[in-house]
Parts: structure tokens; C-alpha cells; sequence
């Protein structure tokens, strides 16, 4: 087993919805309805979406695979915090956001994450960045659990919209240094 990451391409653009069909709805609450999973994907996490994500300077996009057969992603982007919540805690002009990070629920506990959170704070730091944030569901304790073991600090709340319904986020940061 060869479980490395890597920049994704263009190329990847299908590997990667369907990556995101399959494990955005793991990260929300409880009670999340599958129509506004399925409309969030379909909005956010589309083909065409991961087309312009990765058109996009300000987005770095891994790809994490064992032997050639995708296990999950992460997304990072840089620039302008739009989010007045996120703003009044994070300096935009020194931080990058985690903005994704997804793994296959059949690699869960196998250290497989562990791989893609390494390949995304090393390219994170690439960025010159000094700190990483994120937006985590209050509800998602393995993520929380996860982030926590790798050094990001709850420092607020923010809500975040899946479909019709608003949730509850906690804000995590960390240095990269």
C-alpha cells in the first residue's frame, strides 16, 4: 500500500464529485436532509465546480490516493475572508483556509488521514501562509477529535448553509510553523 497525495488536475475533476458525493453528507449534523446534501453537492462540489476550483490561483487542491485509486481531498484557498465571523478572528492577509478535507468512510481510522492533513499543511505553508483556519460542524465530534490532534485551537463560531437549513461551525486555527 502506497497511500501518497498529490496536486489534482484537470483531469480529476470527475474522481473528485464523486469523492464529494460521497463523503460531504459524513461531515453534516445529524438530521441534515439528503435533498440538501444532494443540492449543496450538486452547487458546490459539482464537476464544473472542481473545474473552476482548480482554474482557480488562490485554491490549492490534493488529492490523496494509494496506488492510484482516490481515498480523499482537501482544498485550501487563500484571499479575502468573506465570512464576518471568520474575519473578526482570522487575519486573512497571514492565513489560509482548510477549506475542504475529505476522506473515503471506508479509510476512516486507517491513517489515511493522517497522509492528507501532512500533504495539505506542508502545502498550506507553501503558500507563505503563517496560519491555517477552518470551519468544522460544532456536531462533527470525529472531526473535531481529528483537527484537535493536529493542532487547530477552537477561536470562534460561524454558521454555515446546507441547503435551507443553517449550521452551527466552530472556527480552528493553527500556526504552520
Amino acid at each position: 500500500m502506497s497511500i501518497t497525495t498529490r496536486h489534482a488536475e484537470l483531469a480529476d475533476t470527475e474522481l473528485l464529485h464523486d469523492l464529494a458525493e460521497r463523503t460531504f453528507g459524513l461531515a453534516c449534523p445529524p438530521g441534515t436532509s439528503q435533498a440538501d446534501i444532494d443540492d449543496f453537492v450538486a452547487t458546490h462540489l459539482s464537476e464544473a465546480s472542481f473545474r473552476g476550483y482548480l482554474a482557480d490561483p488562490q485554491r490549492v487542491v490534493l488529492l490523496l490516493h494509494d496506488d492510484g485509486v482516490p481515498l480523499g481531498y482537501s482544498m485550501l484557498v487563500s484571499g479575502t475572508i468573506k465570512d464576518p465571523d471568520v474575519a473578526a478572528v482570522v487575519d486573512s492577509e497571514v492565513s489560509v483556509e482548510l477549506s475542504k478535507f475529505y476522506l473515503a468512510p471506508d479509510r476512516h481510522g486507517s491513517g489515511a488521514a493522517a497522509t492528507l492533513m501532512d500533504g495539505t499543511l506542508a502545502a498550506a505553508a507553501a503558500t507563505g501562509a503563517a496560519f491555517c483556519w477552518l470551519g468544522v460542524n460544532q456536531q462533527n465530534v470525529r472531526a473535531a477529535k481529528f483537527y484537535a490532534k493536529h493542532g487547530f485551537e477552537v477561536i470562534g463560531v460561524k454558521r454555515f448553509r446546507v441547503g435551507a437549513e443553517w449550521h452551527d461551525d466552530h472556527i480552528r486555527l493553527r500556526a504552520l510553523a
